[in-house]
């Protein structure tokens, strides 16, 4: 009987050792990575300044422009702010004399009705102007349950409705004495400024047991010096010229956002250039309709053609995942998260050929999307009247049974504070029409304008195109149920970025080279 001899170990035969996990990069210090991979708690505390930081401007000109505009500003008033920058201009008044001219002035006036108008001017001029960046920070300082801090020099009725709409808990900011709910003439404590505001700050985390040493200030003043060297993480945010240069001696990383503020004339330049485009794009299309006797033809050319160029003069690039979706399964019900005016465009440069869309009424009357909008058989709403939104709606869906797919906003209006509630109509237009749903998940699309914006700005914009949604077995009955399933993609996918939408479909991503 022949024996085998024993194998002699070898590179084929030696188990090999586990392949190590590569570590990661180091995170770039002052990005949002860095505080995601950092300590979580609510010992560590993320203090934001206001205007010029949270916000483009600053909200103390908004007031003055509103008093002004309602006749609340006297000759006296008028001349004793006059007096006291040609002071302040000299050396001889500073902060605390503002403050207390302005506590003068209101002396009288209800606290409530202060409030009131603050947060009707926040609504109104100064919502659009919080720089997305900034919303970001906060929400991934938030999600790490660091302790959120606002504090500003300015007034409670500038700062508390901004802390209201950004989910902000505490506010440290220049109080007045009141009295029976009016204001009494004078300031409570003294105001927030330089030393006064990091004083204020390292009260507040001695009584909330805050380590300082490991927390974050954003702030943007020549004057928040102090404050930036009382925390472990200083972070200038768009800085005047001391406080960067200071930022620049200590290695302080510093951050500047041009996604608000008054728009460049590069910037206007950019967008005219790209509106003038559509005049030779128009006489191109039109060439091809008349060759091919088929209006959708021009269209088709047009449609693309237009949307690159816009997309290539203003500096906005897509970053897309799942593209393959976007042809899988046409016609379709595309759906997208809105925020602002151009996430039509977005949405034409995603598409291309072969769609139609739905838009509110009063854009029929918009020198461009109304024309542009006709020509492509949008249907144009009136969400004030329900029958006459339905009787719209029913062209489109015609269109979809023909086999162009429809573009439309679940939310039904751009949003300032995230994911609204999903109306009914895209899904009732898939269910008649028997076309899937596809879900289009945007980020950042914000970085490129606020919601009501006229000016593209440069950004990259992350786009999640999920695989189509079948509508076949959906019912009235279960609707509800499934549009609260589809929101709950994005939700998912937005928080999660960019496999939590697909992990909830249960659905393996794909490795990305």
């Amino acid at each position: 009987m022949q024996h085998k001899a024993p194998e002699t170990p070898n590179a084929e035969t030696k188990p090999r050792p586990k392949a190590m996990a590569r570590p990661l990069a180091p995170a770039r210090v002052g990005s949002i990575e860095e505080i995601e991979r950092g300590p979580s708690g609510k010992s560590i505390a993320a203090v934001f300044d206001y205007d010029g930081t949270l916000i483009a401007g600053y909200s103390a000109l908004d007031i003055a422009q509103m008093r002004i505009m309602r006749g609340q500003v006297g000759a006296g008033e008028f001349l004793g702010l006059a007096s006291l920058a040609t002071r302040g201009i000299l050396g001889l008044a500073g902060f605390k004399d503002l403050i207390a001219f302005t506590a003068a002035n209101w002396r009288g006036r209800q606290e409530r009705e202060l409030m009131l108008e603050g947060e009707k001017l926040f609504k109104a001029r100064i919502a659009d102007r919080v720089f997305p960046e900034m919303k970001r920070r906060i929400a991934a300082h938030r999600k790490k349950g660091h302790t959120l801090i606002l504090a500003s020099s300015a007034t409670p009725f500038q700062v508390e409705p901004a802390a209201k709409f950004l989910g902000i808990d505490n506010v440290l900011c220049t109080r007045f004495e009141v009295e029976g709910g009016r204001m009494t003439g004078k300031p409570s404590g003294p105001p927030l400024w330089g030393e006064g505001k990091a004083n204020a700050v390292k009260a507040f985390a001695k009584a909330h047991r805050i380590d300082l040493t490991r927390s974050y200030a954003y702030a943007d003043g020549n004057e928040e010096v102090p404050l930036m060297m009382s925390v472990g993480n200083p972070r200038p945010t768009n800085p005047f010229p001391e406080l960067e240069r200071v930022a620049r001696a200590r290695n302080w990383p510093v951050q500047k956002f041009a996604s608000r503020g008054r728009p460049s004339l590069e910037l206007m330049g950019r967008t005219v250039a790209s509106l003038a485009a559509a005049g030779p794009i128009a006489t191109l299309a039109t060439a091809a309709g008349v060759l091919s006797n088929d209006i959708r033809a021009a269209i088709n050319v047009a449609s693309p053609a237009w949307a690159d160029v816009i997309h290539a003069f203003a500096g906005v690039k897509l970053n897309v995942i799942g593209e393959e979706n976007l042809w899988s399964a046409r016609p379709a019900v595309f759906i997208f998260n809105h925020t602002n005016n151009f996430d039509a465009f977005i949405m034409s440069k995603l598409l291309r050929v072969n769609y139609t869309g739905v838009a509110k009424k009063e854009l029929e009357t918009h020198p461009i999307m109304g024309p542009v909008g006709r020509l492509m058989k949008v249907a144009f709403i009136d969400r004030g009247d329900a029958k006459k939104a339905i009787e719209s709606m029913k062209s489109v869906v015609a269109l979809a049974k023909e086999g162009i797919s429809i573009v439309i906003a679940p939310e039904g209006t751009r949003s300032q504070t995230g994911l609204l509630p999903f109306k009914k109509g895209a899904f009732r237009m898939a269910m008649e029409a028997q076309i899937p749903i596809v879900p289009v998940v945007l980020r950042n699309a914000d970085d490129l304008g606020a919601r009501d914006a006229i000016f593209m700005r440069p950004g990259t914009v992350d786009v999640m195109v999920l695989p189509p949604i079948s509508v076949a077995d959906w019912t009235k009955e279960d609707l509800d149920e499934r549009i609260e399933a589809v929101r709950d993609l994005y939700v998912a996918t937005l928080e999660d970025w960019p496999n939590g939408g697909l992990n909830l479909l249960g659905i393996k991503p794909k490795r990305r080279r």
